[in-house]
């Protein structure tokens, strides 16, 4: 059974192996935070896309609990080709800064680090990828760019533009969506539809009463605990049927 996300795992928790690391990519320098565990062998590897905030520790955090699940988490800075995540700090300036990031960017340093954890002596080849809100969006857009994902986890993200580019997943995906969302709820019934008629594998859940960003437990306003606890038992378990 997988553990609760609503604590925190500590930075420098002595099991795991958690650092910066940087990888060249299309356009530069591509910085992520990498966590797995200290003395893992053959891990899946599990690709983590922050919310509008950036690269924030919410999200370093996120990666650390993958990595103790048994999974190489990389958590990428996609705002790395606007000057980074830690100059905004998290603040209101990076969801306007974030708006100059698109979706063939991300995809870019995606893979970047996809092919950068290929490299490592301690995974299997196998790679899964999971976005939380504007992250959610990237998460369903790289699955439709990149052929070497086992795995596609979106958290409350918006669709593929166009929507029938789900044709290209190549992998099973899985959705957790809020049910109070008025900006995102609109677009499951439509993308479930296209995933239906591509042939493509899609678990969705949506959850009653959840707002989006049910996941951030730094977010008082939206956190909710059991949709939150549920969709991450779901996430690790449809990561560890497809990456091990």
């Amino acid at each position: 059974m997988a553990q609760t996300i609503d604590n925190i795992v500590d930075p420098n928790d002595s099991s795991l192996t958690s650092e910066m690391v940087q990888f060249p990519g299309n356009a530069g320098t591509v910085s992520a935070y990498l966590s797995r565990p200290k003395d893992g062998k053959n891990l899946g590897t599990v690709i983590v896309i922050h919310e509008n905030r950036g690269l924030i520790g919410h999200i370093k955090d996120v990666a650390r609990h993958f990595a103790k699940e048994g999974f190489a988490a990389i958590a990428v800075d996609c705002m790395g080709r606007i000057g980074g995540s830690d100059q905004y700090n998290g603040s209101d300036e990076a969801t306007e800064a974030i708006k100059k990031v698109n979706g063939g960017m991300v995809a870019e340093d995606l893979t970047a680090a996809l092919n950068y954890m290929k490299k490592q002596s301690y995974v299997n080849g196998k790679v899964g990828v999971v976005g939380y809100c504007w992250g959610g969006g990237q998460s369903l857009n790289f699955a439709t760019k990149n052929k070497d994902l086992n795995a596609a986890v979106v958290y409350y993200g918006r669709n593929p533009d166009p929507l029938d580019s789900v044709a290209n997943i190549p992998c099973p995906v899985m959705g957790n969506y809020a049910e109070d969302d008025p900006n995102i709820m609109p677009g499951v019934e439509p993308l479930k539809a296209a995933m239906q008629k591509a042939g493509k594998s899609f678990d969705v859940k949506t959850y009653p009463g959840a707002k989006h960003a049910f996941n951030n437990n730094t977010n008082a306003d939206r956190y909710n605990p059991e949709a939150a606890k549920d969709a991450w038992t779901r996430t690790v378990n449809f990561f560890k049927k497809n990456l091990a």
